[in-house]
């Protein structure tokens, strides 16, 4: 397995698990990202359940997000170079096209043509402890790139467990979490939980919150 990448700043965001809105998250901490950092790059290397585009072109929807909200700086080529048709793991998706994927390839997809005065954000798939590629799990991609990592955390029943879990899983893989941020993705999810208030009783980590499709709250960056 190649070594830690020290040559690259910026965050890596991953989740509790898959549609727990961490490409809404990752596109939020972009625009705040935007006022700090003339030179930032934004990656979801990996992207599967692409839609098909008019000429035949696989589109991948999250990565297109990133690349519109930092204002279609590089290519959406560049963004999300590796895309698959099915809705499943990334790994899964391209052994059904009789593909491969390995962590140096997104290795390669994440690092090309960044310089060192770039802030860089990059999304994994699904949950930290998801698989990515034939060779990795999404920890093994964060924790060669040694970015500070933002976890995303349904906001909703269970989320304090989801949290722990989740926190106990990065700290053990020797990655810095920059914080904790409960998303609500659904308009449904309960008032009156409060997650916000008991998960910061239990951490000491920074822990923000989202609204239902609705600003972040601003980030300590």
């Amino acid at each position: 397995m190649a070594e830690t990448d020290n040559r690259l700043k910026g965050f890596f965001i991953t989740g509790s698990d898959t549609a727990v809105g961490k490409t809404w998250i990752s596109c939020q901490i972009i625009k705040q990202l935007k006022i700090k950092s003339t030179s930032l790059k934004v990656r979801k290397p990996v992207e599967s359940g692409c839609n098909i585009s008019s000429d035949n072109l696989l589109i991948p929807a999250d990565g297109e997000a990133l690349f519109k909200a930092n204002d279609n700086k590089e290519s959406l080529q560049q963004v999300t170079p590796l895309r698959f048709k099915a809705s499943t793991s990334p790994d899964r998706a391209a052994r059904i096209e009789n593909q491969s994927i390995t962590l140096d390839q997104l290795q390669h997809a994440v690092s090309s043509n960044i310089q060192p005065e770039d802030t860089l954000l990059v999304e994994g798939a699904g949950g930290f402890y998801s698989p990515i590629a034939e060779d990795a799990l999404n920890a093994d991609l964060a924790k060669l790139l040694g970015l500070e990592v933002f976890i995303v955390i349904e906001d909703r029943l269970g989320a304090i467990n989801q949290s722990l879990l989740t926190i106990k899983a990065v700290e053990s893989e020797g990655l810095t979490i920059k914080a904790v941020i409960l998303n609500r993705t659904n308009e449904s999810q309960a008032d009156d939980l409060d997650n916000i208030t008991a998960l910061r009783k239990r951490i000491e980590l920074p822990v923000y919150s989202c609204s239902y499709n609705g600003e972040l709250e601003r980030l300590n960056l």
